[in-house]
């Protein structure tokens, strides 16, 4: 009798959902009671999965186990990126089950890799589908310290351009759905066997010949059990799970067999509660199973080489049965919540997307050329910045492409197309068009990337591009009438969410009325100085003022400016902004000069002590922005509104610092 085989495939992702001007993630009311998305299926699914109880028949935990370290599986670099910053102890649970798993299979790590942003690879240029490649590879070797030898693809969308960038970087195998095989055969002389309609063997790995004479691995996972795993009740009880992976590989038959199946990580947890449970007992009993053995893909190809030879269908995927239509036209293919509504948006979204896309890297060739060597070589390097843009970094990325980025004037703009480009390529996300109506969050969330990609744009003096974008969404409407079309969507998504230098000096300005925030809080965009804060009398509440500074650590430029904000008894907080600088007061008393943040400072106090109104002083002094906490982004308002709790009712001037 032939060895037998178990792999379960967790494929954990969600799309990315920072603010593009601020690269963080900001409060989502649908997520509530937790502060975003990410949060909420992290506490359900990918924080329990670190260490899941393993549950005997008697009711009692006999053992705590980390899933990740017995599954395969793969984890979006997006969101490893959150983690990492959000969720530090998962995170590192998550690279030590790859290390683990290397002991436990024969060296083979179980970590997949993934492109990076996860875009429907068919539907991408040949140039993004190489770069999300290399990005997937380069943001993998960076976090596991070893190169991956699978890559899972986004939506397991496919074709043979597609393989051939996996195998171009190095990729050995994917694993993609039975109904995305056409047809097999027995090489060097077996006939080819028609398989279409979910009917190839899952048992084994093929091999897929490519175009170039290159070839790459491919392995079909058991439909039928996973949808059983996703959709049907199998996750209450683990010895269920057991027992339906154990029969769906027979006893007999001469040839080694691997049963395999592959679902969203989130089924394990999120979409199914305690699935972790479940998982974690399935694992446990797998593990120690004389009868089927656990193994991951890695492990199962080093063993069990392939003897068959596949053709895929091309240009398919396992969530549409029309192919990758979903993410371009109205296919029929729907979340199903709202069967009355049409997803015609889909359509025009993509050629907006795909027109504004072409505008922007002729803009970043011809540009580009100007500072870079070779542009579209430093995209697919710029990943390397991405995932530490420390001077020294930075330094380095620019020495490899350019000697004549040394010079400030140029690394600023090269650095700013090559963010534009990044930020081109986010709005691909495949979550823009996978829900039913484009005032999702999802697709605001991708219109938020366009917009971050033509603020940067404009920088450039590259104006033109907007107002065509403007006019193509036009064609993109929502199913809710009082929403309109992709043009409003975008306009107001932007304005609710754009984020400037002085946006972040007023959060810092109202920060510094109760004490001082580390630069890191301001997101990894921004950093922020408080170069003096000190108290301003004031009889009914608390006035500071002072100096601080602001660095775009993308352009590397600053902002200086001087603040004052004041806080009456029981009030909100009010302030004001000035550049640094001459500043004159125009009242009916005579006239006053100032040449830095000191003189107004004093003209503020001299006001307050005179009675005067804080608000109409802080407009005359303080031109350059005048705040409420209103004003503020959610999180900071959230933050000011606790100080304010913390506060109390005290008058008392914070003491000078």
């Amino acid at each position: 009798m032939g060895e037998r085989y178990v792999c379960i495939h967790a494929h954990f992702y969600q799309p990315p959902r920072e603010n593009p001007w601020l690269d963080t993630v900001e409060p989502e009311a649908s997520a509530a009671p937790y502060h975003d998305w990410n949060e909420r299926v992290a506490a359900e699914c990918y924080t329990p999965n670190a260490a899941a109880p393993v549950i005997d028949e008697l009711g009692q935990v006999t053992r705590v186990l980390n899933n990740y370290s017995h599954l395969s599986f793969n984890v979006g670099p997006t969101l490893l990126s959150w983690m990492e910053r959000r969720a530090p102890d998962t995170y590192a649970a998550i690279l030590e089950a790859d290390r683990l798993s290397r002991e436990r299979f024969s060296g083979h790590g179980s970590a997949l890799a993934q492109p990076y942003n996860h875009l429907i690879m068919p539907l991408a240029t040949a140039r993004d589908r190489r770069t999300q490649v290399v990005w997937g590879i380069r943001d993998f070797v960076w976090r596991f310290g070893r190169q991956p030898e699978g890559m899972w693809l986004p939506e397991t969308a496919v074709d043979l351009d597609t393989l051939e960038a996996l195998a171009d970087g190095g990729v050995r195998f994917t694993i993609l759905a039975p109904h995305q095989a056409a047809a097999v055969r027995r090489p060097p002389d077996g006939d080819w066997q028609g398989v279409g309609g979910g009917r190839i063997d899952p048992r084994r790995a093929y091999i897929q010949r490519l175009p170039s004479g290159r070839e790459i691995a491919l392995f079909f996972y058991d439909g039928e059990a996973s949808r059983a795993v996703a959709f049907e009740p199998l996750l209450e009880d683990g010895e269920s799970f057991v027992r339906r992976l154990e029969t769906t590989v027979p006893a007999e038959g001469l040839e080694p067999s691997l049963i395999h199946i592959a679902t969203d990580g989130e089924t394990y947890g999120h979409h199914h509660a305690a699935g972790e449970v479940a998982l974690a007992f399935a694992l446990s009993n797998f593990a120690g199973s004389p009868e089927a053995r656990l193994t991951n893909y890695g492990e199962f190809l080093e063993r069990h080489p392939p003897r068959h030879e596949v053709r895929i269908e091309e240009g398919t995927s396992w969530s549409c049965a029309h192919g990758v239509e979903r993410w371009r036209s109205d296919c029929g293919c729907s979340t199903g919540e709202r069967p009355e509504w049409s997803q015609a948006w889909r359509g025009p979204l993509r050629e907006s997307l795909d027109e504004l896309a072409t505008a922007l890297a002729g803009a970043f060739e011809t540009e580009g050329e100007s500072f870079l060597r070779d542009p579209w070589r430093a995209r697919d390097e710029y990943i390397d910045v991405i995932l530490d843009r420390s001077p020294g970094r930075t330094a380095e990325f620019i020495s490899r492409h350019g000697e004549q980025l040394a010079a400030q004037e140029s690394r600023n703009p090269a650095l700013k197309l090559l963010e534009m480009q990044r930020h081109a390529m986010l709005m691909f996300t495949s979550c823009g068009w996978f829900f039913d109506d484009p005032a999702g969050i999802e697709t605001r969330q991708v219109l938020l990337y366009a917009g971050r990609a033509l603020d940067l744009a404009e920088n450039m003096g590259l104006e033109a591009a907007r107002e065509a974008f403007l006019t193509s969404l036009e064609g993109v409407r929502s199913n809710r009438e009082e929403v309109g079309d992709g043009r409003h969507i975008f306009t107001s998504a932007v304005a609710a969410t754009r984020v400037t230098s002085v946006d972040v000096g007023v959060q810092a300005a109202a920060d510094a009325l109760f004490g001082t925030r580390e630069a890191s809080d301001y997101g990894p965009l921004f950093s922020v100085r408080l170069l003096n804060r000190r108290p301003v009398p004031m009889s009914t509440g608390r006035v500071v003022a002072g100096r601080l500074q602001v660095t775009s650590n993308l352009e590397e430029e600053e902002l200086a400016v001087c603040f004052a904000t004041a806080r009456a008894h029981d009030a909100g907080i009010q302030g004001g902004l000035a550049l640094t600088g001459a500043v004159e007061w125009r009242q009916d008393d005579p006239p006053l000069k100032g040449d830095d943040c000191r003189e107004k400072e004093l003209l503020l106090a001299e006001s307050l002590h005179r009675g005067a109104d804080p608000t109409s002083v802080l407009r005359q002094v303080y031109p350059l922005r005048i705040f409420t906490q209103d004003d503020l982004r959610p999180d900071g308002r959230a933050r000011v509104e606790e100080l304010f709790s913390e506060a109390g009712a005290e008058s008392k001037a914070p003491a000078e610092g």
